[in-house]
């Protein structure tokens, strides 16, 4: 990967992974309820499992996509009943002024991981990034450095809406103020899955091969999705 197309996927993983969308409203959101520390599986399973997504998709995953012609909508359909499900749990859970709330967990690092294989703006940037920006014949290790620079950027930009929300508990002092701002949080949730599942599915790259010691065959440049 040259200097410049590692740039490029910096910035595309930037603009990609700081703008709002569910992962980022769900971090903020647990990080106001339960702070950084009972945030942190959460965190880390939407960077480790966007990751390995876009790894598993740089292999020939995304195939499934032209094999199973309405797999997009299958997933589609998952992600918006999981994200009802936690705008219900976010609108509705029980200010404790007094600390943190035994009782009630935040998203676990496992099912952080799970989100993200159905998480149509996961697939969505995954897709876009190996389609683009991985080189047709650059092998493994081609997609393995994209993977880590795309990593490299979007880890951050998750923890910052972590870090927003544990900021956001100064002010989120009294329980009104608490139930407010879970309200909106969860119409915010909501709102964030209309572009995503009204999207249309990404072109479906091919899959990289993997060098056996001969050299690869010539293939014409893919070009960008829209």
């Amino acid at each position: 990967m040259t200097y410049e197309l590692a740039l490029s996927l910096a910035l595309f993983a930037f603009t990609s992974s700081i703008t709002p969308g569910p992962n980022n409203l769900m971090l903020l959101a647990s990080g106001a309820n339960f702070g950084a520390l009972r945030t942190i599986p959460h965190m880390a399973g939407v960077a480790l499992g966007f990751l390995f997504l876009m790894l598993m998709i740089g292999l020939g995953l995304a195939q499934i996509f032209a094999v199973v012609p309405h797999a997009h909508s299958i997933l589609k359909g998952l992600a918006l009943m999981f994200m009802v499900y936690m705008a219900y749990r976010i609108a509705f859970a029980t200010p404790n002024m007094d600390g943190p709330n035994p009782s009630a967990t935040p998203i676990t690092f496992w099912q952080a991981i799970a989100f993200q294989w159905i998480n149509p703006k996961a697939i969505g940037m995954a897709i876009s990034a190996v389609t683009v920006y991985v080189p047709p014949n650059s092998g493994f290790w081609g997609l393995a450095a994209a993977v880590l620079v795309f990593g490299s950027v979007n880890c951050p930009c998750v923890n910052v809406w972590m870090l927003a929300g544990t900021q956001m508990r100064r002010i989120l002092n009294t329980a009104t103020r608490v139930r407010v701002f879970n309200i909106t949080a969860a119409i915010l949730l909501l709102v964030s899955s209309y572009p995503i599942l009204t999207a249309t599915p990404s072109t479906v790259p091919a899959p990289v091969q993997i060098s056996d010691g001969h050299s690869p065959e010539p293939s014409a440049p893919r070009a960008p999705s829209t």
